[in-house]
C-alpha cells in the first residue's frame, strides 16, 4: 500500500503563493504518476494538474494554467505543487494521487484513474 501526506496548504491573501507537498511512503517501488485535485464545498472534486513519472510530461486545468506548476523528486518520493497568483475561488481542499503506471511518460487527468489518495490539506485565499 502506498501512503500519500500532503502539506503546505494555509490561509494566504490573493495574489499570494503556496507550496504544496506530497510526500509518497510504503510500497512505493515501480513508477507512478501523480496528481493534484480539489474539491470546494458544496462542489464537486476537480482536476487540477497531473505529472508524469518522468517529470517530463505535465497537464493543468484551463483555470490555474500558467498560475500553477507541478514538480517531482522522484529520488525522494515527492511531489509539489506552486501555486503563485492565487485568487479566492481557488479555496479548496487539495488533494495528491497517484496511481502506478508502465510507461514513464503517462499521466492521469481523472479522478477514478487514481489508486491512491491523501487526507487532502486545506487552501484558503482570502480577497
Amino acid at each position: 500500500q502506498v501512503q500519500l501526506v500532503e502539506s503546505g496548504g494555509g490561509l494566504v491573501q490573493a495574489g499570494g503563493s503556496l507550496r504544496l507537498s506530497c510526500a509518497a511512503s510504503g510500497r512505493t517501488t515501480g513508477s507512478y504518476a501523480m496528481g493534484w485535485f480539489r474539491q470546494a464545498p458544496g462542489k464537486e472534486r476537480e482536476f487540477v494538474g497531473a505529472i508524469s513519472w518522468s517529470g517530463i510530461r505535465t497537464s493543468y486545468a484551463d483555470s490555474v494554467k500558467g498560475r500553477f506548476t507541478i514538480s517531482r523528486d522522484s529520488a525522494k518520493n515527492t511531489v509539489h505543487l506552486q501555486m503563485n497568483s492565487l485568487k479566492p475561488e481557488d479555496t479548496a481542499v487539495y488533494y495528491c494521487a497517484a496511481v502506478r503506471i508502465y510507461s514513464s511518460g503517462i499521466y492521469y487527468i481523472r479522478g477514478d484513474d487514481y489508486e491512491h489518495w491523501g487526507q487532502g490539506t486545506q487552501v484558503t485565499v482570502s480577497s
